[in-house]
């Protein structure tokens, strides 16, 4: 084990969220005329709420400072009907809410409210920011579905932004049934039973629900099952290309139990989902000859097979990916990853890049990305600390 190697990483991470935080708190990513042309320089509602969980977690004053300032922000520019944008740029006033809606910018900066208050109950930020909070629940139950208990939602209008994912898409609705847990909501083991039904649908549990017994029967007639959650499920379409973040995130927050859990984490190492870097986000890249591609994948050249969304590696999704080995009682494979994961985020001495291809592993998009670093301190503190993040 290259303990210096960690250590080295996390001096690093730490320093690189000093680097990137603003008075209106952390960016995205440093700012460069490359990052500034393309929007990334700004306070991202899902960016700096991830980030928020790793710089609380370091215990570093400022830092959870400039946490508390990005959920502040994004509060300020809450919409009215309780939606947080996908980012702001104060010193501009620009709000900016994606094309078709961002719903997982609303998911994330509600659990960052609610986990700073439960690694730091004086911070009282759920108090502070009660009827926002209040708004942005209100504004998510109204993308939901009123029998399935699941929410709704547009093609690429996640952080997977350039994925054809919708309907009922598996990410969003873990990251729902996470934040109901968090607050204590009562409709939280529907919303954990119908997403266990409809992402996998092989089970030999039959819904009282005609439609969602019906949408079962067309997946199971023409889908092999499978160790992983289907990454959407729509009228008569779904994916199988495996959203291994949306996975990861699954049996992270108890959405699957944790026998399963073994499996996927088995599966997923057999096909080598954690090289060259921790960790890929999908198994089988959605190829430009299939049902599911879309003209936009296209853009800027970026989502074909291997690269950004479609196949990548993420150095912090490798975080997650980190903290489930660990709570799934494999320390040595989890130190082992974290070491890795170390080793990616030095490439180009500490750039501390947004994504890999994920074949070849050349470093690519934006470097100095803010939640590459918070992940790799929270996976970290996970691991040196022994704590638990995650319910």
């Amino acid at each position: 084990m290259r303990r210096e190697l960690l250590k080295e990483c996390y001096r690093e991470a730490v320093g690189l969220l000093r680097e990137n935080t603003t008075p209106g708190g952390v960016l995205a990513c440093v700012r460069n005329k490359k990052s500034v042309g393309r929007h990334y320089a700004g306070i991202f509602g899902r960016d700096a709420s991830i980030c928020a969980l790793g710089m609380v977690a370091s215990g570093e004053a400022d830092l959870i400072r400039a946490a508390r300032d990005g959920i502040f922000t994004l509060a300020k520019y809450q919409a009215p009907n309780g939606q947080i944008p996908k980012y702001v740029k104060p010193e501009l006033g620009e709000v900016d809410f994606w094309y078709a809606g961002c719903i997982d910018a609303t998911l994330w900066w509600l659990i960052a409210i609610r986990f700073m208050d439960r690694q730091l109950p004086e911070s009282r930020l759920g108090n502070e920011l009660a009827p926002q909070v209040a708004l942005a629940l209100r504004w998510l139950q109204c993308q939901e579905h009123q029998v399935w208990y699941l929410l709704q939602q547009n093609e690429a209008s996640d952080w997977a932004d350039i994925m054809p994912r919708s309907g009922f898409v598996l990410y969003s609705n873990v990251l729902w049934y996470w934040t109901k847990k968090l607050y204590n909501m009562p409709s939280a083991p529907q919303t954990r039973d119908y997403a266990n039904l409809l992402f996998w649908p092989f089970g030999s549990v039959v819904p009282e629900h005609r439609r969602a017994r019906l949408l079962m029967h067309y997946i199971r007639n023409r889908c092999k099952p499978s160790p992983f959650y289907l990454s959407f499920v729509n009228f008569s379409v779904w994916g199988e290309e495996i959203d291994i973040f949306g996975n990861i995130l699954a049996y992270l927050v108890g959405l699957g139990d944790a026998s399963t859990a073994g499996k996927a984490v088995s599966n997923l190492l057999a096909m080598k989902a954690n090289e060259p870097h921790p960790i890929r986000v999908v198994g089988i890249p959605i190829g430009q000859e299939t049902a599911l591609w879309r003209l936009y994948m296209q853009r800027h050249r970026q989502n074909l097979a291997w690269q950004y969304h479609n196949g990548g590696s993420w150095p912090f999704v490798g975080g997650f990916w980190v903290m489930l080995l660990a709570r799934l009682g494999k320390e040595k494979d989890a130190w082992r990853e974290l070491e890795r994961l170390a080793l990616a985020n030095r490439v180009n001495d500490w750039e501390f890049n947004e994504w890999f291809q994920g074949r070849t592993g050349e470093p690519m998009g934006m470097p100095r990305q803010s939640w590459n670093a918070a992940l790799f301190i929270l996976a970290y503190r996970t691991l040196v600390d022994g704590a638990r993040y995650f319910p």
